[in-house]
């Protein structure tokens, strides 16, 4: 089985943990992406994801507030040598959907469940057909 490299996007939405929530959401909108790594540093502090801004949305809390008040703090990663099959492990286990992908505890990718999705799918059909 290929290692996480092989399949992770490494075109990674970062932001810094005082960025307020509601640029996040905007950047996170503009690029159609599902999670942001909030980077402190070179270390990974946390990840905000469309299930945290669901949450902050219905909690009603003020958008202007930093992101580090509504992220998930010290996410469950993965290294970018590991298999596939051991992230999709961690992720099924986990319950979460996006999971960064760090070499030696340095963020360099994410791997979103619809990268597993592709993985596990061979398409055979012609687009459109």
């Amino acid at each position: 089985m290929e290692p996480v490299s092989a399949h992770a996007s490494r075109d990674l939405l970062s932001v810094a943990p005082g960025t307020p929530l509601r640029e996040v959401i905007e950047r996170m909108a503009a690029r159609n992406v599902g999670a942001a790594l909030v980077i402190d540093g070179e270390r990974l502090a946390g990840i905000l994801t469309e299930r945290d801004v669901l949450r902050a949305v219905a909690d009603e809390i003020d958008l202007a507030a930093p992101v580090s008040t509504r992220m998930t703090h010290a996410p469950e990663t993965i290294e970018s040598s590991d298999s596939i099959d051991h992230a999709a492990t961690l992720m099924i286990h986990g319950g979460f959907r996006h999971l960064p992908v760090v070499d030696g505890g340095v963020p360099v990718g994410i791997l979103s469940i619809r990268d597993l999705v592709r993985v596990a799918l061979v398409d055979t059909a012609p687009r459109g057909a």
